[in-house]
């Protein structure tokens, strides 16, 4: 998604890829609100829905008590059912039709950077670029070898997790949430078991006990290994045959002490690590991924400011960590100890409140993330998508963002001259009836979709200090 979006700020962008093929297994299942709504801003949701399905409301710490996306002003309250491996061939597709260079069986084993950019050491020769973006896992050799910190936290959840199928019937227990329908609280043993099914008959099943690391975190996990986990924590292996893929989970979690270092920057797991609780880890890389693309793009167009890059590091890291908190509160809330259970209770009992479940639903879907604060209320914060009435007919907002290019959006009448002239090259400009939630106002947005800068459309020395502090300096 990165090399998508850097390719259409008109950067050339160059993916290594360490795996020969793509994985045959996905593991992230969904894409939350906020990612949907970055897939409407550049065209591309309806190749994403096709053939997808839609759960309606999201679940936090297996509670049962379903968050209402419905409260936000959005058109996708909702989280899309989209298995990775679709995810990354859609992405992939994408990125080559951008003309985006995709380098298979290099794996990059160092790199040295100087005043103009970085050499980048692969297993297929070196690569020179203007800048390195480590999206490389949380085992990230790109943010090792830049020296920058990984702290966080240890486990104490180990779970074994995979695709199988079952000719018995499955343990079904209460308070596994929508996610989990077939799911069974084990207190005695400390652990759990829950299934859902991704495609008929196949079902995404997890076996999770706390406190009891695995003797080899690294051992491939054995269908004799996941067998002997289903009896001890559910009494019997319920007909387990047929399975396609096993793996091991924890509940580690680490964020990187900076984003940067210089011309080396980090995204994805590689800059933070967690429980996959709500479905957040691969939003919250696609989202680092929006983010930083047309701020790096305008930095290799020579339109960028320093100040400007380094707004990645201060707007995603703390969103990172706020995903952190949240899952690191999942992990203790669905250890089924009976000295937990107080605790669980009160978070129903709180949940069950609407201004808490609006709380916890922004958090797992996105549609709470803000940077930043100015005079106008949504400035920092998402552009709700509109129907605007334009001279050559009607149009949404989120129609305006396929390029990836700012947006002025104008109140009618049309000025006689553009405010923004002299960033034509990077802003659009749009006027129209309707345009945004307050009539009279104009809207500056972001490309990823954030608002700039909004009020009265005749204080040019306001929106002109606005556009050249995310677009530059006027051409």
């Amino acid at each position: 998604m990165l090399a998508c979006e850097l390719a259409l700020g008109g950067a050339r962008t160059v993916v290594v890829e360490r795996r020969t093929e793509p994985e045959k297994h996905s593991k992230a299942m969904g894409m939350q609100g906020r990612t949907v709504e970055l897939l409407e801003l550049r065209g591309l949701l309806d190749r994403f829905k096709e053939g997808a399905g839609v759960l309606q409301g999201g679940n936090f710490a297996s509670l049962g008590v379903p968050m209402r996306f419905e409260e936000f002003d959005t058109r996708h309250p909702y989280v899309l059912l989209v298995p990775q491996l679709r995810t990354e061939e859609l992405l992939a597709e994408r990125a080559r039709e951008l003309g985006v260079r995709i380098v298979r069986g290099a794996a990059v084993t160092g790199f040295a950077q100087d005043d103009d950019g970085v050499t980048v050491e692969t297993g297929t020769g070196p690569l020179r670029a203007r800048y390195l973006v480590g999206c490389d896992g949380g085992g990230s050799t790109v943010r090792k070898h830049a020296g920058i910190g990984f702290t966080g936290q240890d486990p104490h959840m180990y779970a074994l997790i995979g695709d199988m199928r079952f000719s018995g019937e499955l343990p079904r227990g209460e308070g596994l949430g929508p996610m989990r329908p077939v799911g069974l609280l084990n207190p005695e043993r400390r652990s759990w078991f829950g299934a859902f099914q991704h495609q008929p008959g196949v079902y995404r099943a997890t076996v999770a006990w706390f406190d009891e690391p695995f003797p080899d975190r690294n051992a491939p996990v054995t269908e004799e290994e996941m067998r002997a986990a289903l009896i001890e924590h559910t009494g019997g292996d319920h007909g387990m045959h047929d399975v396609t893929w096993l793996s091991r989970l924890t509940d580690v979690s680490r964020l990187a002490d900076s984003y940067r270092n210089g011309r080396v920057l980090l995204a994805g797991d590689a800059a933070h690590i967690h429980l996959p609780a709500g479905g957040q880890g691969l939003n919250l890389g696609f989202q680092d991924a929006v983010n930083l693309g047309w701020k790096l793009a305008a930095m290799v167009r020579g339109q960028g400011t320093e100040e400007l890059l380094d707004s990645y590091e201060s707007e995603r890291r703390p969103v990172a960590d706020g995903v952190v908190r949240n899952t690191r509160t999942q992990a203790v809330l669905i250890d089924p100890d009976p000295r937990y259970d107080a605790l669980r209770q009160t978070f129903r009992e709180l949940m069950a409140l609407p201004d808490t479940n609006r709380y916890i639903a922004g958090m797992l879907s996105g549609f709470d993330v803000t940077y930043g604060t100015g005079d106008h209320p949504l400035v920092g914060r998402r552009m709700p998508d509109a129907e605007l009435l334009t001279a050559d007919g009607p149009r949404r907002i989120s129609d305006c963002f396929a390029g990836a290019r700012g947006l002025l959006l104008l109140p009618e009448p049309a000025p006689a001259a553009p405010p923004l002239a002299a960033w034509a090259d990077r802003v659009d400009t749009l006027t129209a009836k309707g345009a945004g939630p307050e009539p009279a106002t104009a809207y500056l947005i972001r490309p990823d979709g954030y608002v700039a800068w909004a009020g009265d459309p005749a204080r040019h020395d306001e929106l002109h200090h606005a556009a050249a502090t995310w677009f530059g300096p006027a051409a």
